[in-house]
């Protein structure tokens, strides 16, 4: 079957599901190729497939770690997954292919909610706690100079805030991000789902070189959450560095409305565009 990848701008959801297959519309196109999805779609839809996964109620997301291996397609998808249970933690491996091509891989861990009653004056190490301004307080969106508009992950498919910083020029930023529509149709949108979707936006707000010139994709991404994010925002506060070898690496926080919930690092692969190059 022929599935059309370039007229679902109207589409319901970031992803439609028929059979066992994943098709994205194009709300999951991503800023570097219109073939390609941006990061944190797949990301989301692999937090999903690791979630139903799980071995029963009473579990939820604590880690999730995803390899980039080619371009994400904006085509048909397909997922294989196996999971290893314990008795308080379960590992999920997650493999994504596109026709016989292997795309991306993930690992997930899973944790079993086991509520305990901590000390009241436990000593809190996170720094910062909170980013600058809430979700209320913020309605400048993250715009980042030479990203191109229209129907993609970052411009229909996510809200975005921002908290701290000035998105437009180069350096660390902080903003806030939700999905304002569902992410797999007909599946409730989790929090993991929502953390994973905005995790990946870390190497964009915390840009240091000039889209025009040079390319920054993100070549995996592993996300730590200590607790299940509350409410629909997730905050990052970001931060880049990056070498003239060709590498770079980006450091997260993660937050809700309450405070910090998590961290996540990715790998840059740095890349002069060739019209700069010549």
């Amino acid at each position: 079957m022929t599935h059309p990848v370039s007229s679902t701008s109207g589409a319901p959801a970031v992803y439609l599901r028929e059979g066992e297959l994943w098709l994205p519309t194009d709300h999951s196109r991503g800023p570097w190729d219109p073939r390609a999805q941006h990061g944190g779609a797949p990301c989301a839809l692999l937090a999903h497939v690791a979630e139903t996964a799980a071995p029963g109620r009473g579990w939820r997301l604590a880690r999730l770690t995803v390899e980039l291996i080619k371009p994400v397609p904006v085509s048909p998808l397909r997922t294989q997954c196996s999971t290893q249970a314990a008795r308080s933690t379960a590992r999920v491996g997650i493999d994504m292919v596109a026709g016989d091509a292997l795309v991306a891989r993930a690992h997930a861990l899973l944790m079993r909610i086991d509520p305990l009653k901590l000390p009241a004056d436990l000593p809190i190490g996170w720094s910062p706690a909170q980013l600058e301004r809430l979700p209320a307080q913020c309605s400048e969106p993250v715009r980042i100079p030479g990203l191109p508009e229209g129907v993609s992950f970052y411009r229909t498919a996510m809200e975005t805030r921002v908290a701290q910083g000035d998105t437009t020029r180069p350096g660390p930023a902080g903003a806030w991000f939700r999905p304002i529509m569902p992410l797999v149709q007909g599946a409730p949108t989790s929090p993991a789902m929502r953390a994973a979707a905005a995790a990946d936006f870390g190497n964009g707000l915390a840009w240091v070189l000039p889209v025009s010139r040079f390319l920054f994709s993100n070549a995996d991404i592993s996300i730590h959450l200590y607790r299940e994010p509350v409410g629909e925002w997730i905050g990052l506060l970001s931060e880049s560095q990056v070498h003239g070898d060709g590498g770079g690496i980006v450091n997260s926080y993660l937050y809700d409305e309450r405070g910090a919930i998590g961290m996540a690092v990715q790998t840059l692969v740095l890349r002069e565009r060739a019209q700069a190059a010549a």
